[in-house]
């Protein structure tokens, strides 16, 4: 497996040697399975032998795999699961979430439905209303592109929020829009210096006008009191529960905090947790993450650990993405880094040298190529191994820069319905030729790269069906572009079906133990209503989750299963 390559045809041909006596040759395999699955459309993720009928699980694994050998080994007391021509398929996993973020969002304002600067002032006093005098409202998902543009400011909300601090963050998280209550809290003023990495935005007069950008937040999120513990994990247990209703099994958590990692480890100290986690801590504490790593290892298979994850520029919607060129309708403006370049090399070199995974966050064209760059010098400096340095999100990519990723070997992981979403007015920001690189999965893959999906949720639903439909039709969200947004990155269901299972076992290396269906590897399954590779792919996002099985056990079943 050491000589795995990052094209996923050769992985697959690495994977599935040997994969039929794997499949099929279990006759002399002993005892009877604990579960075995009967009668469905198994899609192994394999090249020898893609589909199967039936297979068999004990304790945690996969047994069996082939209506044969899982009907030798059913026994007395085997609970057989009738399938009833369902498609089975590798459990679905998530290459970037900010899951307690995502979690708490659902008990919070909900903003995703806004459509008017009206309505955003009404949602906002209606829920403040609910709250007692003093205590902050949050919020998540409000968009001023669906409402023409126009950002909103403090004085939108201090009339129906005189006594509540209001911090509400744009739909990419690179933007929050807070109150004038919220500014005197956190001690914002005229006065307050613009941070590195980020803009207080000031109006014709030099006050705040309540939008701030990227580090900008920082000052806010500072005085807003953080849930205790026991608060913590019961909202990281309703994102548990949302998750395995839409059929994952893992999530690579991506925040920039310890808060998830901390949660996750009490929840795995009272026992399973139902979700597999693999937290990237921040990068910039790659010392931290080096020090628990020699002292307590890297975790097991319920949550781990061992990655790390850095900020190299903002967002597109927040105008804060680094890009070659300005942005289209603004000829001064071309993004900035979060961070200075020194020392964001510093910690990547630091965390390398220590054996941890490295992922930088990069969405323009120009930050991708610095952070290329800074993969390529470290690989030189540190020597060979089996880094799997990873980009996230690696939204706007320079053509001629795609085949880098291929030939260094670097993970893009991409979030889709990003690109059918902010696809509604990425060309309104981003000039032609920037455009074409633009979520550009197909060229990637072409090139030989390792491509893995996930959501970057609560950014974008937590839903891996809406994931694959995006990918392979990339349909914008406002029904204005039916043949795709730059439909020539569109990409097969059975390839986003791989980014979505194989792609993401190898980003978190554990190929070897999920990402595919076959004996010995950790029986974790989703199972739908239709077969992705033959449906029709405008019905893909609407598909229904009927079960998801994580370590051999059900721990999602529909009320239709």
């Amino acid at each position: 497996m050491a000589s795995l390559q990052l094209n996923r045809r050769a992985m697959l041909g690495a994977l599935g040697a040997g994969s039929a006596t794997l499949l099929l040759g279990n006759k002399g395999a002993a005892g009877a399975l604990d579960t075995a699955y009967i009668n469905g459309r198994i899609w192994t993720g394999l090249n020898a032998v893609p589909l199967a009928g039936a297979l068999g699980i004990t304790g945690d694994r996969i047994a069996c795999v082939g209506k044969a050998a899982t009907a030798a080994r059913i026994g007395r007391a085997t609970r057989v699961v009738d399938l009833k021509g369902a498609f089975v398929c590798p459990g679905f996993m998530d290459n970037h979430t900010h899951f307690l973020m995502g979690s708490q969002a659902l008990v919070q304002v909900q903003l995703l439905p806004v459509r008017t600067p009206q309505q955003l002032i009404e949602t906002i006093g209606a829920f403040a209303r609910t709250l007692p005098a003093g205590k902050w409202l949050q919020g998540f998902g409000w968009d001023a592109e669906r409402w023409g543009g126009e950002l909103p400011s403090r004085q939108w909300l201090d009339a129906v929020t005189p006594d509540t601090p209001v911090f509400v963050q744009r739909t990419d998280g690179h933007i929050a829009l807070v109150n004038s209550l919220a500014l005197r809290l956190a001690g914002i003023d005229r006065n307050t210096p613009q941070p590195v990495g980020g803009t207080i935005d000031k109006d014709a007069k030099g006050e705040p006008t309540g939008i701030l950008r990227d580090n900008a937040m920082d000052p806010v999120l500072a005085v807003i009191p953080p849930p205790g513990a026991g608060e913590t994990d019961a909202i990281m247990r309703r994102g548990i529960e949302l998750g395995l209703s839409r059929g994952l099994t893992q999530v690579h958590n991506a925040d920039m905090d310890w808060d998830v990692f901390e949660s996750a480890r009490r929840l795995r100290s009272h026992g399973e947790t139902g979700l597999r986690f693999y937290n990237l801590a921040p990068l910039k504490q790659w010392e931290k993450l080096a020090k628990l790593v020699r002292e307590e290892g890297r975790g097991d298979d319920w949550v781990r650990w061992g990655g790390l994850k850095g900020m190299a520029d903002g967002a597109l919607g927040s105008r804060t993405a680094l890009m070659r060129q300005h942005y289209a309708n603004d000829d001064k403006n071309f993004g900035f880094a979060l961070q200075l370049l020194e020392q964001f090399r510093e910690c990547v070199m630091g965390a390398d040298r220590a054996g941890l995974q490295v992922a930088v966050h990069a969405i323009g064209d120009a930050a991708i190529d610095k952070v290329l760059d800074i993969f390529a010098a470290t690989s030189k400096a540190n020597g060979r191994r089996d880094r799997r340095f990873r980009i996230e999100h690696a939204q706007h990519i320079a053509l001629d820069a795609v085949a880098r990723f291929g030939r260094e070997k670097v993970i893009a992981c991409i979030h889709p319905y990003h690109a059918i979403d902010d696809g509604r007015w990425a060309g309104k920001v981003l000039n032609p030729d920037q455009l074409k690189g633009s979520w550009a999965t197909r060229s990637l893959l072409d090139g030989g790269a390792m491509v893995s999906f996930g959501s970057d949720w609560p950014v974008a639903p937590l839903d891996p069906l809406g994931g694959i439909e995006a990918a392979v039709l990339r349909r914008t969200t406002d029904g204005l572009q039916p043949a795709g947004f730059v439909p020539e990155q569109k990409i097969t269901a059975v390839e986003a079906l791989s980014a979505y299972t194989l792609g993401n076992a190898y980003a978190g290396f554990q190929e070897h133990k999920l990402g595919t269906i076959q004996p010995g590897k950790l029986a974790d399954l989703t199972v739908l209503d239709q077969n992705l590779l033959d449906c029709d792919p405008a019905t893909i996002a609407a598909t229904q989750v009927l079960r998801t099985v994580v370590g051999g056990r059900e721990r999602f079943t529909a009320s239709a299963a």
